[in-house]
């Protein structure tokens, strides 16, 4: 019978996703109206975003095998803190094309490998039987410190302008940094970590033909990344749709569309969690996908403050579901190959195609025929990832 983590661990975790927010979205949801207001256009917008989003999606899947193979988890936290602070400092000292986007690059590093990292850390300290219950507390904290972030973003951006809300990033970059140090190294176990047999500890790990051979990690990245390339594009765009119809302050604005999305996603990753727990990740994943093509015809007839509410209480419904859905059903479903965390990062990298793609196809068709129907236009990528992931439902149902 294994013992439960002590708190000793499980604070120091607690708190690196809580302060980690910044790794994942990190200052991209500002980064659109603060170079709108600068005279951008809202497809070299998209275009930035995207050559960043290409270049951490490159390197998602290496740095999943890197972390399966290292024996330093924590620094795979420590690396993408580092990469946010330069983030942060690059685009304020330059709104240079290039500078923007070198720093788009850096803070795709740090969402490359922060997942699998923090993934590799629960899966270490609370085993495979564990990991379901603690991986939900653990978003349950990371949308809490996103949520956190946000408002602070959006209360210091309207009063002492853009420049603190870069600031702020680079801060909660180097708390999370702090934070993970104080996790024991000697607490995280290795082999557990990335998913080795359990019964037969010196057996080597399976081959990275499983990332191509493996049906239901297949037909999860191949629907997530269907479901991104519609999702991705939205937050930003409503935005720049406010603030150019001069609906609402940009800083304000972006950081409530966070808030309550942020908020949402905290009960729903609970939520998320137990009903994995009595059933599967399956019935969870399709539900998140149905809210895309709800919010899409939302979007289309409603925009500014009137839409902001139901608009990101269903993405905090979609995104809270999936943040504990996804990693939980590549470390079930990979489980005894000793290569989850690969996994991890080739979910992500499979899924960042449709991440990457969605600024610049969302900004451009937005250039072109207006923010209204491209929302309605981007919906229905949700539409499509519900049929493949009803169709092959025997392949995934029972993980």
């Amino acid at each position: 019978m294994t013992s439960r983590p002590s708190p000793s661990r499980l604070w120091p975790l607690f708190a690196v996703n809580f302060f980690m927010a910044d790794m994942q979205s990190g200052i991209g949801p500002f980064v659109g109206v603060f170079l709108q207001e600068r005279g951008w256009a809202s497809g070299l917008i998209g275009t930035a975003m995207t050559i960043g989003n290409v270049a951490g999606m490159l390197v998602t899947t290496p740095i999943g095998g890197f972390i399966d193979s290292s024996r330093n988890k924590r620094l795979w936290v420590v690396i993408p803190g580092i990469c946010v602070v330069l983030a942060s400092a690059i685009i304020l000292i330059s709104q240079n094309f290039w500078a923007v986007t070198f720093s788009q690059v850096a803070q795709s590093l740090a969402s490359a490998a922060i997942v699998p990292a923090v993934t590799g850390i629960t899966l270490g300290i609370a085993k495979q039987k564990g990991f379901n219950a603690l991986n939900g507390r653990n978003q349950a904290f990371n949308h809490a410190g996103n949520m956190v972030g946000a408002a602070l973003s959006g209360y210091l951006g309207y009063k002492f302008g853009y420049v603190i809300v870069f600031v702020l990033a680079a801060v909660f970059g180097a708390i999370a940094v702090a934070c993970v140090l104080m996790i024991p190294a000697k607490s995280i176990d290795d082999r557990a970590a990335r998913g080795g047999k359990e019964d037969d500890p010196d057996s080597p790990p399976t081959g990275l033909s499983i990332l191509f051979k493996h049906k239901p990690l297949l037909v999860l990245a191949l629907a997530l990344a269907i479901f991104h390339l519609g999702n991705a594009a939205i937050v930003p765009l409503y935005g720049l749709a406010a603030v150019a119809q001069a609906q609402a302050n940009g800083p304000s604005f972006v950081a409530t569309t966070v808030v309550i999305a942020q908020g949402v996603m905290i009960a729903t990753s609970i939520i998320g969690m137990q009903v994995a727990g009595k059933r599967n990740y399956w019935p969870v994943i399709l539900v998140s996908f149905m809210m895309l093509p709800i919010r899409g015809v939302l979007a289309f007839f409603v925009t500014g403050w009137w839409g902001v509410v139901p608009m990101q209480v269903l993405d905090g419904i979609g995104t809270g579901l999936q943040t504990v859905a996804v990693p939980g059903m590549v470390a079930r479903s990979l489980n005894g190959t000793g290569r989850i965390n690969l996994g991890q990062g080739a979910v992500i990298t499979v899924q960042g195609v449709g991440a990457s793609l969605s600024p610049a196809l969302g900004g451009w068709i937005a250039q072109w025929i207006g923010y209204s129907p491209t929302f309605l236009l981007l919906g229905g990528f949700g539409v499509a990832s519900i049929a493949l992931w009803l169709a092959f439902g025997a392949a995934v149902k029972k993980y």
